[in-house]
């Protein structure tokens, strides 16, 4: 995916950003911790049929933290927004994984998706339990307040720390997803980022208004998910006006990476 890879200055961010493909467009939100790694296979796959986004949250992967203020949840989707609506992205869906999800209705809400088409891959609607992410929250919230902890979890992060976290979350990755997550890992401004969003992450505005949300959803929810289980997905159908919940078996939280062929499909049906 590194070919379709650039650099966006867009205040106040500095963007990563990976676009290929063509037809309708498809804006892919990767969840907390993550990046535009945890589309590597299903970018390609999609990329047969659409024009695919795929963008790095402020702070995490190669996306430049410009603002730290701004890494909860309405600031990250008003700066989605305004990176979209400058290069000219008007998503017919929007793909959120996890924590992504979240940020995919935010968008929704506010107009940047026309057609009004959300798609969660296990979707973190509910606040963070568990393993939904790298850390637990309060533990976040902490770590976010003294900066050299940052450092100091990516100093020592090793594979086995990288394997023990994917567990967590039910999923088993190959030895390049896991090489991918242990980068990430190393990477203080990445974990710093990850820290500085889970410390700002508020959900009960978003979920207060899930009744009047107009948006078409589709949750897709792994029976194997550790991290958010398949009822959290059960549980926020139930309130949106117009939603349907996919459950997918023996996959985990990290669904997309394990069987990218099955989730494009199941999306592909959605759309």
């Amino acid at each position: 995916m590194a070919e379709h890879s650039r650099i966006v200055l867009h205040r106040p961010h500095r963007w990563h950003v990976q676009e290929a493909g063509q037809g309708d467009t498809l804006l892919l939100i990767h969840g907390a911790g993550g990046a535009t790694q945890s589309w590597r296979g299903l970018f390609p796959l999609l990329v047969q049929t659409h024009h695919v986004v795929a963008i790095d949250l402020p702070g995490q992967g190669f996306t430049q933290l410009g603002a730290r203020q701004r890494c909860g949840l309405d600031h990250m989707a008003e700066d989605i927004a305004s990176l979209a609506t400058a290069q000219g992205w008007q998503p017919r869906a929007i793909i959120g994984h996890s924590a992504g999800a979240a940020v995919a209705l935010r968008l929704a809400e506010i107009g940047t998706c026309p057609d009004g088409q959300v798609i969660g891959l296990n979707a973190a609607l509910a606040n963070f339990k568990g393993v939904a992410g790298w850390l637990f929250p309060a533990l976040a919230k902490v770590l976010a307040l003294a900066p050299f902890t940052a450092g100091a979890f990516a100093a020592t992060a090793t594979e086995a720390t990288v394997r023990s976290l994917i567990a967590g979350t039910g999923s088993t990755l190959d030895p390049e997803g896991r090489a991918l997550y242990l980068r990430l890992a190393q990477d203080r401004a990445h974990v710093d980022g990850t820290l500085a969003m889970m410390a700002q992450w508020r959900l009960d505005g978003l979920l207060a208004r899930l009744p009047d949300l107009r948006a078409r959803v589709t949750l897709i929810a792994a029976a194997g998910d550790r991290a958010v289980p398949p009822r959290t997905s059960h549980d926020a159908a139930a309130r949106f006006a117009d939603a349907t919940v996919i459950d997918l078996p023996g996959l985990g939280h990290l669904a997309h990476e394990e069987a990218p062929e099955v989730v494009a499909g199941l999306i592909r049906d959605a759309l």
